[in-house]
Protein backbone atom coordinates (compact mmCIF):
# COMPACT_ATOMS: atom_id res chain seq x y z
CA UNK A 1 0.00 0.00 0.00
CA UNK A 2 1.26 3.44 -0.86
CA UNK A 3 1.31 6.41 1.44
CA UNK A 4 -1.86 8.35 0.73
CA UNK A 5 -5.32 8.32 2.26
CA UNK A 6 -8.62 9.90 1.23
CA UNK A 7 -10.52 11.19 4.30
CA UNK A 8 -13.08 13.56 2.82
CA UNK A 9 -16.04 14.86 4.81
CA UNK A 10 -18.37 12.22 3.40
CA UNK A 11 -21.68 10.76 4.67
CA UNK A 12 -20.14 7.30 4.63
CA UNK A 13 -17.20 8.40 6.79
CA UNK A 14 -19.56 10.07 9.23
CA UNK A 15 -21.80 7.00 9.37
CA UNK A 16 -18.79 4.80 10.14
CA UNK A 17 -17.83 7.16 12.96
CA UNK A 18 -21.39 6.93 14.28
CA UNK A 19 -21.18 3.14 14.09
CA UNK A 20 -18.00 3.27 16.15
CA UNK A 21 -19.94 5.27 18.76
CA UNK A 22 -17.34 7.97 19.22
CA UNK A 23 -17.29 11.71 19.68
CA UNK A 24 -16.95 12.76 16.04
CA UNK A 25 -14.88 15.85 16.67
CA UNK A 26 -11.65 15.32 18.65
CA UNK A 27 -10.24 18.17 20.72
CA UNK A 28 -7.78 18.95 17.91
CA UNK A 29 -10.50 18.85 15.23
CA UNK A 30 -11.12 15.90 12.94
CA UNK A 31 -8.87 15.96 9.90
CA UNK A 32 -10.56 15.88 6.50
CA UNK A 33 -8.47 15.90 3.34
CA UNK A 34 -8.65 14.39 -0.12
CA UNK A 35 -4.94 13.62 0.00
CA UNK A 36 -3.24 12.77 3.31
CA UNK A 37 0.38 11.79 2.83
CA UNK A 38 2.51 9.52 4.98
CA UNK A 39 4.06 11.44 7.92
CA UNK A 40 1.09 13.85 8.04
CA UNK A 41 -1.56 13.89 10.79
CA UNK A 42 -4.61 11.66 10.40
CA UNK A 43 -7.59 11.03 12.70
CA UNK A 44 -7.76 7.59 14.33
CA UNK A 45 -10.27 5.87 16.61
CA UNK A 46 -8.98 4.23 19.79
CA UNK A 47 -10.36 2.77 22.98
CA UNK A 48 -8.81 4.01 26.21
CA UNK A 49 -9.91 2.62 29.56
CA UNK A 50 -13.06 1.27 27.98
CA UNK A 51 -14.04 4.51 26.23
CA UNK A 52 -13.76 5.13 22.51
CA UNK A 53 -12.36 8.39 21.25
CA UNK A 54 -10.99 10.01 18.13
CA UNK A 55 -7.50 11.47 18.24
CA UNK A 56 -5.12 12.90 15.68
CA UNK A 57 -1.90 10.97 15.10
CA UNK A 58 1.17 11.26 12.90
CA UNK A 59 0.90 8.64 10.17
CA UNK A 60 4.36 7.20 10.88
CA UNK A 61 4.60 4.73 13.75
CA UNK A 62 8.23 5.38 14.74
CA UNK A 63 9.17 8.88 15.88
CA UNK A 64 12.53 10.32 16.89
CA UNK A 65 13.06 13.05 19.49
CA UNK A 66 14.52 16.40 18.49
CA UNK A 67 15.36 19.37 20.67
CA UNK A 68 11.92 20.85 20.08
CA UNK A 69 9.77 17.72 19.90
CA UNK A 70 9.47 14.72 17.58
CA UNK A 71 9.99 13.95 13.92
CA UNK A 72 9.29 10.83 11.83
CA UNK A 73 12.03 8.22 12.15
CA UNK A 74 14.38 7.63 9.25
CA UNK A 75 12.92 4.13 9.13
CA UNK A 76 9.73 4.02 7.05
CA UNK A 77 6.88 3.00 9.34
CA UNK A 78 3.64 4.44 7.93
CA UNK A 79 2.73 0.82 7.17
CA UNK A 80 3.27 -2.25 9.34
CA UNK A 81 3.56 -5.53 7.46
CA UNK A 82 1.36 -8.39 8.65
CA UNK A 83 4.33 -10.76 8.90
CA UNK A 84 6.08 -8.46 11.38
CA UNK A 85 3.23 -8.36 13.89
CA UNK A 86 4.45 -11.42 15.78
CA UNK A 87 8.15 -10.52 15.70
CA UNK A 88 9.00 -9.36 19.25
CA UNK A 89 11.67 -6.91 18.07
CA UNK A 90 9.41 -5.23 15.50
CA UNK A 91 7.92 -1.75 15.95
CA UNK A 92 4.35 -3.06 15.85
CA UNK A 93 4.62 -6.10 18.14
CA UNK A 94 3.49 -4.41 21.37
CA UNK A 95 1.04 -2.07 19.64
CA UNK A 96 -0.69 -5.01 17.93
CA UNK A 97 -1.48 -6.41 21.34
CA UNK A 98 -2.20 -3.27 23.33
CA UNK A 99 -2.98 -0.24 21.13
CA UNK A 100 -4.82 -1.13 17.96
CA UNK A 101 -6.76 1.60 16.21
CA UNK A 102 -9.13 2.14 13.29
CA UNK A 103 -8.57 4.76 10.62
CA UNK A 104 -11.91 5.74 9.03
CA UNK A 105 -11.34 6.67 5.39
CA UNK A 106 -13.27 7.13 2.19
CA UNK A 107 -10.46 5.47 0.28
CA UNK A 108 -6.75 5.15 -0.38
CA UNK A 109 -4.31 5.45 -3.24
CA UNK A 110 -1.92 3.03 -4.87
CA UNK A 111 1.09 3.64 -7.08
CA UNK A 112 2.78 0.88 -9.04
CA UNK A 113 6.50 1.17 -9.70
CA UNK A 114 8.84 -0.46 -12.19
CA UNK A 115 12.59 0.04 -11.90
CA UNK A 116 11.97 2.68 -9.27
CA UNK A 117 9.67 4.78 -11.45
CA UNK A 118 5.87 5.12 -11.18
CA UNK A 119 4.00 3.49 -14.04
CA UNK A 120 0.42 4.07 -12.93
CA UNK A 121 -1.68 5.62 -10.16
CA UNK A 122 -5.06 4.47 -8.86
CA UNK A 123 -7.59 5.87 -6.42
CA UNK A 124 -9.68 3.27 -4.58
CA UNK A 125 -12.85 4.42 -2.81
CA UNK A 126 -15.73 2.88 -0.90
CA UNK A 127 -19.09 2.85 -2.66
CA UNK A 128 -21.35 5.93 -2.29
CA UNK A 129 -22.65 6.24 1.27
CA UNK A 130 -20.00 3.86 2.60
CA UNK A 131 -16.51 4.14 4.10
CA UNK A 132 -13.56 1.86 4.85
CA UNK A 133 -12.29 0.96 8.32
CA UNK A 134 -8.54 0.45 8.02
CA UNK A 135 -6.92 -1.64 10.72
CA UNK A 136 -4.04 0.22 12.30
CA UNK A 137 -1.68 0.47 15.25
CA UNK A 138 -0.73 3.45 17.36
CA UNK A 139 1.96 4.41 19.86
CA UNK A 140 2.19 7.18 22.44
CA UNK A 141 5.32 9.30 22.81
CA UNK A 142 6.45 11.61 25.63
CA UNK A 143 9.28 14.13 25.19
CA UNK A 144 11.21 14.39 28.45
CA UNK A 145 12.64 17.77 27.55
CA UNK A 146 9.56 19.66 26.37
CA UNK A 147 6.87 17.58 28.05
CA UNK A 148 5.19 17.12 24.65
CA UNK A 149 2.89 14.15 24.14
CA UNK A 150 2.37 12.79 20.65
CA UNK A 151 0.47 9.93 19.08
CA UNK A 152 1.68 8.04 16.03
CA UNK A 153 0.03 5.38 13.89
CA UNK A 154 0.48 2.96 11.02
CA UNK A 155 -1.75 0.96 8.69
CA UNK A 156 -1.35 -2.81 8.71
CA UNK A 157 -0.64 -4.17 5.23
CA UNK A 158 -1.42 -7.62 3.85
CA UNK A 159 -0.22 -9.59 0.83
CA UNK A 160 -1.81 -8.47 -2.45
CA UNK A 161 -5.32 -9.67 -3.18
CA UNK A 162 -5.78 -11.45 -6.53
CA UNK A 163 -8.42 -8.85 -7.50
CA UNK A 164 -5.98 -5.99 -6.84
CA UNK A 165 -2.66 -7.43 -7.94
CA UNK A 166 -2.72 -5.47 -11.23
CA UNK A 167 -3.19 -2.27 -9.23
CA UNK A 168 -0.48 -2.84 -6.64
CA UNK A 169 1.60 -5.99 -6.78
CA UNK A 170 3.18 -5.82 -3.31
CA UNK A 171 0.46 -5.31 -0.72
CA UNK A 172 -2.97 -4.03 0.27
CA UNK A 173 -4.23 -2.41 3.48
CA UNK A 174 -6.09 -4.35 6.14
CA UNK A 175 -9.75 -3.40 5.59
CA UNK A 176 -11.83 -4.49 8.57
CA UNK A 177 -15.32 -5.99 8.08
CA UNK A 178 -18.13 -3.81 9.40
CA UNK A 179 -21.01 -6.29 9.40
CA UNK A 180 -20.02 -8.28 12.50
CA UNK A 181 -18.25 -7.64 15.82
CA UNK A 182 -14.79 -7.22 14.27
CA UNK A 183 -14.59 -3.46 14.86
CA UNK A 184 -15.47 -3.83 18.55
CA UNK A 185 -12.98 -6.64 19.07
CA UNK A 186 -10.26 -4.74 17.24
CA UNK A 187 -10.65 -1.70 19.49
CA UNK A 188 -11.12 -3.68 22.71
CA UNK A 189 -7.97 -3.02 24.74
CA UNK A 190 -8.70 -6.03 26.95
CA UNK A 191 -8.13 -8.33 23.95
CA UNK A 192 -4.39 -8.92 24.07
CA UNK A 193 -4.30 -12.43 22.59
CA UNK A 194 -4.10 -11.82 18.86
CA UNK A 195 -5.01 -15.34 17.73
CA UNK A 196 -8.56 -14.05 17.31
CA UNK A 197 -7.35 -11.80 14.50
CA UNK A 198 -5.49 -14.45 12.49
CA UNK A 199 -8.19 -14.71 9.81
CA UNK A 200 -8.01 -10.95 9.23
CA UNK A 201 -4.38 -11.19 8.12
CA UNK A 202 -5.24 -13.01 4.90
CA UNK A 203 -5.99 -10.77 1.89
CA UNK A 204 -9.68 -9.96 1.78
CA UNK A 205 -11.97 -7.29 0.39
CA UNK A 206 -14.96 -6.91 2.72
CA UNK A 207 -16.53 -3.98 0.85
CA UNK A 208 -17.03 -2.85 -2.73
CA UNK A 209 -14.22 -0.70 -4.11
CA UNK A 210 -14.52 1.83 -6.92
CA UNK A 211 -11.16 2.02 -8.68
CA UNK A 212 -10.20 5.01 -10.81
CA UNK A 213 -6.99 5.36 -12.85
CA UNK A 214 -5.67 8.89 -12.30
CA UNK A 215 -2.97 11.12 -13.75
CA UNK A 216 -1.16 11.76 -10.46
CA UNK A 217 -2.05 11.92 -6.75
CA UNK A 218 -1.84 15.69 -6.38
CA UNK A 219 -4.45 16.42 -9.05
CA UNK A 220 -6.30 13.05 -9.11
CA UNK A 221 -7.78 13.63 -12.55
CA UNK A 222 -9.31 10.46 -14.05
CA UNK A 223 -7.55 9.17 -17.16
CA UNK A 224 -9.92 6.23 -17.73
CA UNK A 225 -13.35 5.10 -16.60
CA UNK A 226 -13.64 3.84 -13.02
CA UNK A 227 -14.41 0.19 -12.49
CA UNK A 228 -15.91 -1.81 -9.63
CA UNK A 229 -14.13 -4.44 -7.56
CA UNK A 230 -16.72 -6.57 -5.78
CA UNK A 231 -16.31 -7.62 -2.18
CA UNK A 232 -15.36 -11.21 -1.39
Amino acid sequence: MCGRLNVIDDPGVRELCDQLDIALWPAQGQLFSRFIRAAQPVSVVRQIQGKRCMQNAIWWLLLEPTIEGFKPSRFASFNTRFDKLDVPSSAGFHAYRHSRCIIPVKGFGETEYQNGKPVHYYDLEAAPGEALALGGLCREWHHHGTGQHMLSCSVITLPPHPKLVDIHVKSMPLILPQQDDTLSLWLDESVTSTDIFSDLLAPQIPAKLIVTPIDKPASYQPIADPFLVEED
